[in-house]
């Protein structure tokens, strides 16, 4: 292994000096294997050290990394270049859904501004915890930040696989949390907004009664399944089993910029999230009606009609068979809620938890209702389970009580 120290700076007089007095440091320059493409030797060149001997020691690592194989020959690529090319990688894979794609180039967005134009190779722990401080500094959420870090380990994690970096500035990086505040405590088991059984009852009949198109199918089918908004969207008449009484959840939809003609259908959030749901007569009955008449458009709009076999889809000439996306319906539940004098905060997802509520007040257990609902594990389900079948707790104690007071 072939190896040069030197003084590349030395101004001093006269190359046999034995003394350098002008501070010049000390450099080496060491064959670190053959170029593939043209044949030639590869050197690895480095300096400023104040002493040979601090340049002997250093170059007797990189000869032990080149005999051990762990030797990394570190690129010049900016953190923005490789970013850009990770990201490129990462889509390439097909196993990674658009929103998440969305989510790492947020990430990305967010950490540029600190290190974009800085070699990724060089990129220190300090400066790393360093944009992660200053995001939390400048009112970013916590979930933010995770989100961001989260993009970040990936990134540098990958380079290092690739052997474009030798250390991981993210592995020590600490997550900056805002102190937790009197208002933090005192709303942190707060019970999510949901409906009461005569609340609902108000809404669907306002919806039957002054909905637009499609409203009442569309509440009736929330309300009664607790399905998200998204997997409503989504279905289609394939997912239907009139016979059996069941709705297949194997999809959701997508559209973050709310464009009717530019969806996209994605796989479920999860894979409890794919489920087979029993349905009620009732919302079938309103899905046969709801059927039959989009037949009838599709005939009256047959050469420009989208014809996917959507449930919930449009009826206007324009975009007639697009399917209903989810600002629209909460849009029309906005509606529908100030017209029945309701709370106009509630959202489609709020009848997610008047379902849960509901189940519970049926006493129908936990277990069963997150298989509904398509969850594995859910801190929101759990709460409003507790806190609607905490009465019936209660009620059994007393039972108990009143059992063993006649002894």
């Amino acid at each position: 292994m072939k190896g040069h120290f030197y003084k590349p700076n030395c101004k001093c007089p006269g190359k046999k000096t034995k003394k350098c007095s002008c501070g010049a440091t000390w450099s080496y320059i060491i064959d670190v294997g053959i170029n593939p493409n043209t044949g030639k030797r590869k050197q690895k060149k480095k300096g400023g050290f104040k002493t040979k001997t601090e340049a002997q020691e250093a170059a007797a690592l990189l000869v032990a990394e080149l005999s051990q194989g762990t030797y990394v020959e570190e690129k010049n690529n900016t953190f923005e270049e490789y970013a850009k090319e990770w990201l490129s990688e990462y889509q390439a894979t097909g196993t990674v859904k658009i929103s998440t794609v969305r989510i790492r180039k947020k990430g990305i967005k967010l950490l540029l501004p600190y290190l974009a134009k800085l070699r990724i190779s060089i990129i220190t722990a300090k400066q790393y915890q360093h944009a992660l401080l200053d995001l939390h500094d400048k009112g970013y959420s916590n979930n933010t930040i995770v989100s961001a870090h989260q993009t970040g380990r990936m990134i540098f994690q990958r380079a290092i696989e690739l052997k474009i970096i030798k250390n991981d500035p993210t592995s020590s990086a600490v997550i900056p949390k805002r102190q937790r505040t009197i208002e933090d405590l005192e709303t942190e088991k707060e019970i999510p907004k949901y409906m009461e059984k005569e609340e609902l009852a108000l809404f669907l009949q306002t919806a039957k009664e002054k909905g637009l198109d499609r409203d009442y199918a569309i509440f009736l089918t929330l309300a009664y399944t607790g399905m998200r908004v998204g997997e409503l969207c989504a279905l289609k008449w394939s997912d239907i089993d009139f016979s059996e009484q069941t709705v297949s959840i194997t999809k959701t939809y997508y559209n973050p910029n709310n464009n009717i003609k530019n969806y996209t259908l994605l796989t479920p959030k999860t894979k409890s999230s794919k489920r087979v749901i029993i349905v009620d007569k009732k919302v079938l009955d309103e899905l046969e009606q709801l059927q039959a008449e989009q037949k009838r458009i599709k005939m009256f709009f047959r050469k420009t009609y989208h014809d996917k076999n959507f449930v919930f889809s449009q009826q206007g000439e324009e975009n007639a068979g697009f399917p209903t996306y989810p600002k629209l319906v909460a849009l029309r539940m906005t509606r529908l809620l100030k017209l029945a004098g309701l709370n106009t905060k509630l959202t489609p997802h709020s009848l997610r938890h008047t379902h849960t509520s509901l189940l519970a007040e049926a006493r129908v257990s936990l277990e069963q209702i997150m298989q509904r609902l398509g969850h594995r594990s859910d801190e929101t389900t759990k709460n409003i389970y507790l806190h609607v079948t905490k009465p019936k707790k209660k009620e059994a104690s007393q039972k108990f009580a009143e059992l063993m007071s006649s002894f």
